[in-house]
């Protein structure tokens, strides 16, 4: 395996998040078994003083001592591209197309996009560069950086490997209704195309419908459309609430258990993909959403979608359940606070100058994929409520995360060969969850791998079948979301474990490097990294504008708490409990691993305390060792800041 190969690289990457999961001596043992040590050696010691000579000795030596006295192995990326492909294909992916225009449209439409780039600015690409930096510059998982940055912060990390594992029971559930559909779209006609199915009511309204319209005759109001009602009633076989699950979809039982077979497989085998095959794949999405748009756009109504889409509704501002949805949007999206992006960052070179260029073009190739997709989903919105002669575009489908599988396919039966563009986009859909999904699972394996080694008897120290127990288990936890009840648990999992959880952990994150590592300290890091010192922006987002503004975000939720919701229909008071204690499981590793770093510290209580606060950082030392490799100056000028 080398980082020049993608997917391979993808889910290695996630797995080393999560192996890190513990301190001291069990750290580097785990280093020193997961990272290649580089094979080349060299020998040209022609002209010691030269700085050239030397940088070239650097990258070719096979160890190189770190401050903490562990040797750094780490393997490197093979081109600068392959970094940013990476983070580009983790960061672009089924959110943009699916949870983005699901929230957008949640939220009232252009009332969102406010929130969501302000947010997208203060804390969105800040704290991408803080991870960023941090992981190129001490050069370990998430664990391990907030380990030796903030001993008493290092839950932080354990709560994105438990926020991942509730990730992987639900996520998988997007992939299944997304194979639902691509066996469907292989037909002579597309089932949401018309009304005239088993699962359809009196009120659906169809495209075929709208176009058999006498001349200036209005279509009936109250409708609903084929797609909204082919998903709700025949793919899901919705019931009335949470309190009713009803049976089970055994059609859609068969497509999570094939969605999980391929996740099975991605581990087992592993996916090794050429870089012009990565290039493809990582532009067909764009070539199918553009063909989309385009379509979209010249749908009757698509105008008034698209001005219900960048047209906020002001008085929404006010509520705080839109700016929590504008942040969580921004860190799933991104990855930001779930630790991938540091275990990337980590593998950089360490005098890689180019973090703050990677940063903006990662956050922004994401928002306007984003609002690319959005453009669709708001075009088609439009369209259906012309046919369907909605009073408004807010009211014309059900929102929750459902949406696309309502919307997208509404805009396939006015296209040249239908089936051709639903396959393709399905195909789309599948190959983007997989690839977060298949690293989630690898997470949870390699968890169990290096946090629990005595549990090996139990799986043959195989990984083989450890991760079939692994997708087992998953996939029994899955099962309530594929029931006819099931879209009422979904929505709860994924409102609690993506929106509540991510909010507190991003929060203590940025509290963590800003404030107690110092804002200033890892402007002086990037510095040592790059030559140029972060600008004063990002510290003072760091240490003020982020903090402030997720706490504010953070309080006002609260005291603005709202019922969660789909469709209309509210959850009953045991329902949002279950879903609090979801969300605090996770939130709960951040105390109880500053517990363990207090109780494991030495000296009186006081003494541990002020011990746990304290970097075991030597910046100095620790850059110095990487001073060869072509570095700059670990001596700073502090009176700067």
């Amino acid at each position: 395996m080398t980082v020049s190969e993608y997917w391979d690289i993808h889910t290695w990457f996630e797995g080393f998040i999560s192996g890190i999961t513990s301190c001291g001596d069990q750290w580097e043992h785990f280093e020193n078994i997961i990272v290649e040590v580089n094979q080349s050696r060299s020998t040209d010691t022609t002209n010691t003083h030269s700085r050239r000579t030397v940088s070239t000795r650097a990258r070719s030596m096979n160890q190189l001592s770190t401050d903490d006295g562990v040797v750094d192995n780490r393997q490197r990326w093979d081109k600068k591209s392959h970094f940013i492909l990476v983070c580009v294909g983790y960061a672009v992916g089924l959110g943009n197309v699916w949870r983005f225009p699901y929230l957008c449209y949640l939220s009232g439409g252009g009332a969102f996009l406010i929130p969501y780039f302000l947010m997208l600015v203060v804390c969105g690409i800040p704290m991408l560069l803080l991870e960023f930096a941090i992981g190129q510059f001490v050069r370990y998982g998430p664990v391990g950086a907030f380990a030796r940055i903030c001993p008493i912060f290092k839950g932080v990390g354990v709560a994105t490997v438990t926020m991942t594992f509730f990730l992987t029971t639900y996520y998988n559930v997007i992939i299944a209704w997304a194979i639902f559909y691509l066996f469907s779209s292989f037909q002579s006609e597309l089932p949401w195309a018309s009304c005239n199915h088993t699962w359809n009511t009196e009120d659906c309204f169809s495209h075929e419908d709208y176009d058999e319209l006498e001349e200036g005759e209005l279509p009936p109001n109250s409708t609903v459309s084929a797609s909204e009602e082919f998903f709700h009633h025949r793919v899901l076989g919705k019931t009335e609430g949470i309190e009713d699950m009803g049976g089970m979809r055994w059609e859609l039982l068969g497509c999570l258990a094939l969605a999980y077979i391929a996740v099975y497989f991605c581990i087992f085998k592993g996916v090794k993909s050429s870089g012009r095959v990565v290039y493809v794949t990582a532009l067909f999405p764009y070539f199918l959403l553009v063909t989309l748009m385009v379509t979209g756009f010249t749908l009757p109504g698509a105008f008034e979608g698209i001005k219900f889409f960048f047209l906020p509704k002001w008085e929404l501002l006010l509520d705080a359940q839109v700016w929590k949805a504008a942040a969580a949007q921004n860190f799933n999206s991104i990855g930001i606070a779930f630790g991938s992006m540091i275990a990337f960052a980590s593998f950089n070179d360490f005098h890689n100058k180019s973090i703050v260029r990677d940063t903006l073009t990662i956050c922004f190739t994401n928002s306007l994929t984003s609002i690319l997709a959005c453009s669709v989903i708001f075009s088609v919105l439009g369209y259906i409520a012309e046919i369907q002669n909605a009073p408004s575009i807010g009211e014309v489908v059900a929102s929750g995360p459902g949406l696309v599988f309502m919307v997208y396919p509404a805009a396939f039966p006015t296209m040249v060969v239908p089936q051709l563009w639903a396959v393709l986009f399905f195909i789309m859909l599948i190959c983007l969850g997989l690839d977060s999904q298949f690293a989630m699972v690898e997470v949870v394996i390699t968890t169990i791998t290096d946090t629990f080694p005595h549990w090996k008897y139990l799986y043959w120290d195989r990984k083989e079948i450890l991760a079939a127990y692994v997708c087992i288990f998953t996939f029994l936890c899955g099962i309530p979301c594929v029931m006819e009840g099931g879209i009422y648990f979904f929505q709860l999992m994924d409102w609690y474990t993506c929106i509540v959880s991510v909010g507190f952990i991003a929060f203590f994150e940025v509290i963590a490097v800003g404030w107690f590592y110092d804002a200033r300290r890892l402007s002086r890091n990037i510095q040592q990294m790059t030559g140029v010192r972060a600008n004063y922006y990002f510290v003072v987002c760091w240490m003020v504008l982020a903090p402030l503004l997720l706490l504010a975000i953070l309080i006002f939720s609260i005291v603005d708490y709202e019922v969660v919701e789909y469709g209309g229909y509210s959850y009953p008071a045991w329902a949002e409990c279950f879903g609090w204690l979801i969300a605090l499981v996770s939130i709960a590793c951040i105390p109880v691993g500053a517990i363990h770093a207090v109780m494991t510290a030495k000296g009186s209580l006081r003494e541990r305390l002020i011990s746990s606060l304290k970097t075991t950082l030597d910046d100095e030392r620790h850059a110095a060792k990487f001073m060869a490799d072509g570095g700059y100056s670990a001596v700073y000028d502090q009176s700067k800041f």
